[in-house]
């Protein structure tokens, strides 16, 4: 059932398209994990500064998604999201507008475990493809416009990987010619596919690390390019161009999860993770074509569980297990905590932090090292599960999915 304001009901009354909708509010995708660059920041400005006590106007919700913890993409006129319906590991493809129900398709068996069931990536647009990876290892590359299929492998089984304790949770990486994943397979810890026909690039050789919980990123250093991420054992890097490993930093991995994308800037990477563990900033050097990785400093004050982080003006945002936590980049010297709405996950847009707590409650708070200064906050309806989803924001609209829930907020300043 979709839920949605007279305004739009006017809008469609009127021989409107969804597309005329869009056109009405420009604004900018979402296209894939944590953004255009991964770094979970937002280039939108023009939006509310403060919400009004009740939190920001609600343009429609829909609760037809089945189980998961993934996050949105959002492209055009379409919102990109995986669930699950008939036991079945699903990607869902919505109108922007309104949250109807485009197309569906089934990608191969869903997960569950004591966490719950469903997937916990989020689809990758790349021009008029999308590439969605399951809980259980099904990579599939589908055809935005009706979801035919281009391409499909199981990367667990066709690299020697196994399903890790509480399911695959990455979201495909698209770098150039070549999708990203990590299996975790015996020398193939990470492998690159040709995007478009899904055959193998390139395996990790000397990398043969069970996959973690986080999502690649990839940057250019020094004029190395490289895919950095967090396995189930170490902080790494491998070479773009072929998968050979740079660098492999056990400190600031646990034995138990690893989630958090890496944070890459200025020819470094800072790497978190949580159960007693912590964070770490590499500096990065190249060398005859490779990068050595130099530890700048390691600290137990950010403990980031599975919430990410985000790097705004040269301060690091996250929590710091459940404590809202401000750290300065280059030293790892802590600014400030706070409690905040409670342990979660956030993203950044327009001078602000976009704050997702576990127990059900959203948040709105200033990025500045100058202290925490709240914006509004408001209660989302409990799925019986923690809502780990991350928020996103896109086209002056925050996207907040909890499990079969997904809803968009007018967050735009009138």
């Amino acid at each position: 059932m979709v839920r949605y304001r007279p305004v739009l009901a006017v809008v469609f009354a009127l021989g409107m398209t969804s597309s005329t909708v869009a056109q009405l509010s420009p604004g900018t995708d979402w296209p894939q994990w944590q953004g255009p660059d991964r770094s979970g920041l937002s280039k939108e400005s023009g939006l509310l500064q403060q919400w009004p006590a009740s939190g920001p106007s609600l343009v429609w919700s829909i609760s037809s998604l089945g189980a998961g913890y993934g996050s949105v993409a959002v492209k055009g006129d379409r919102i990109f999201v995986q669930g699950s319906k008939d036991k079945q590991s699903v990607i869902f493809v919505l109108n922007r507008a309104d949250g109807r129900g485009l197309w569906s398709k089934a990608l191969g068996p869903a997960g569950d475990n004591d966490r719950g069931p469903g997937p916990r990536g989020t689809p990758t647009v790349d021009d008029d493809r999308v590439y969605v990876l399951s809980e259980s290892g099904d990579l599939a590359c589908l055809k935005t416009q009706d979801g035919t299929a281009v391409w499909q492998r199981n990367i667990l089984r066709e690299f020697g990987g196994r399903n890790i304790p509480w399911l695959i949770s990455e979201s495909p990486l698209v770098d150039g010619n070549n999708v990203i994943v990590t299996p975790g397979g015996p020398k193939a810890g990470i492998v690159a596919l040709d995007k478009m026909s899904g055959k193998t690039v390139w395996t990790s050789k000397e990398l043969s690390d069970p996959a973690g919980y986080a999502s690649c990123v990839v940057a250019n250093v020094q004029g190395v390019r490289a895919v950095m991420t967090l396995t189930s054992e170490a902080g790494v890097g491998v070479r773009a161009s072929d998968g050979k490993l740079l660098w492999r930093y056990r400190q600031v991995a646990n034995s138990t999860a690893n989630v958090a994308t890496p944070i890459v800037s200025n020819n470094k990477v800072f790497y978190t993770s949580a159960y007693g563990t912590g964070g770490a900033l590499l500096d990065l050097t190249a060398q005859a074509g490779e990068l050595t990785a130099r530890e700048v400093y390691f600290t137990r004050e950010m403990q980031n569980h599975h919430g990410g982080v985000v790097l705004v003006n040269g301060y690091l945002y996250g929590f710091n297990n459940s404590i809202l936590t401000c750290l300065e980049f280059a030293t790892g010297k802590p600014i400030w905590r706070n409690r905040s709405v409670g342990k979660g996950s956030l993203t950044y847009a327009d001078g602000n932090l976009y704050l997702q707590s576990e127990d059900n409650v959203v948040g709105l708070a200033e990025a500045t090292p100058s202290g925490y200064k709240e914006k509004g906050r408001f209660s989302i309806p409990d799925q019986g599960l923690p809502s780990w989803a991350h928020p996103v924001v896109a086209g002056g609209k925050l996207y907040v999915r909890n499990q079969k829930t997904l809803a968009e907020y007018d967050v735009r300043a009138h």
